[in-house]
């Protein structure tokens, strides 16, 4: 299985190709006190499209950044003028933080030929390529053609039967204090612990100066963690963008992630019918 990832001097050979699109799909937590539409206008790779994370989601749920209906995402592509059969690269603003999420929005979407920009923006930056600034020209709408894979997204059901059967790990990429309930969670009305049974991996254990880490010091990290990569694997993490990082992590040694919980956290914590644990255990 090829990797998903790709450097910035591959990305760079190729950049003029004419079937290739880059999106830059940077987004923040807001105690980064970051603004990633301002950072797009300041500088970007030549001619990437902005993919704005929430705004390509479902705007109708109350839970953040959902999967929207593949119409409705197969729309919002066109006008983005990405279509059928081009091969995307995903960069963000941090290395490897977001552009997991929209690699595992555009593949559950039917999309075979993603990749990521192992390093993102700084990588690119650092190797010396250039930059551009402003709003790239109007691209020409293309067909795109959405199909669910449904198997790929949990729901709150699919992780409770996971916990209770055992044979697929759930597998959260919070940090360790959030997970044991140490810290409060960032948005209201959310319990602080992790699910009963789950597996803690925080996903920066999983990357070193915003690159992936190689693939032994990856099966380091998930044995660390009690994570057997050959057995299904379903991620979870506060609210979908960061479960992508073990997702992608897991796609990089051969053994793709059975799913990923969309609702992860955000939903789980808030519902007072689903148990909740602290601690390590």
């Amino acid at each position: 299985m090829a990797s998903p990832l790709v450097s910035a001097d591959w990305l760079h050979q190729r950049l003029d190709a004419p079937d290739l699109v880059v999106l830059d799909g940077s987004w923040y937590l807001p105690a980064a006190g970051r603004d990633p539409e301002a950072e797009y206008r300041a500088a970007h790779i030549p001619r990437a499209v902005r993919f704005d994370i929430d705004r390509m989601s479902d705007e109708t749920s109350g839970l953040p950044h959902m999967l929207p209906r593949p119409e409705v995402f197969a729309s919002r592509m066109r006008a983005l003028g990405v279509g059928d059969g081009q091969q995307i690269v995903v960069y963000d603003g941090m290395g490897l933080f977001s552009a997991p999420r929209v690699w595992w929005m555009l593949r559950t979407f039917g999309v075979r030929d993603a990749l990521v920009l192992d390093g993102g923006l700084p990588a690119w930056v650092a190797a010396g390529y250039p930059t551009e600034d402003g709003a790239p020209a109007p691209r020409e709408r293309r067909h795109f053609s959405a199909r669910l894979d449904h198997g790929a997204v949990a729901d709150a059901g699919d992780v409770a039967r996971a916990l209770a059967g055992g044979s697929t790990q759930v597998v959260d990429a919070r940090s360790a204090p959030r997970f044991r309930g140490e810290e409060a969670e960032p948005r209201p009305g959310v319990r602080p612990g992790h699910m009963p049974g789950a597996r803690n991996l925080h996903y920066a254990s999983l990357l070193r100066d915003g690159h992936m880490k190689s693939p032994d010091a990856l099966r380091a990290v998930l044995e660390a963690a009690g994570v057997d990569p050959e057995r299904p694997v379903l991620t979870t993490c506060g609210s979908g963008v960061t479960a992508a990082i073990i997702s992608l992590a897991l796609e990089t040694l051969g053994h793709p992630a059975r799913s990923l919980y969309d609702g992860s956290w955000s939903e789980w914590g808030a519902d007072q019918s689903r148990p909740v644990a602290t601690g390590s255990a």
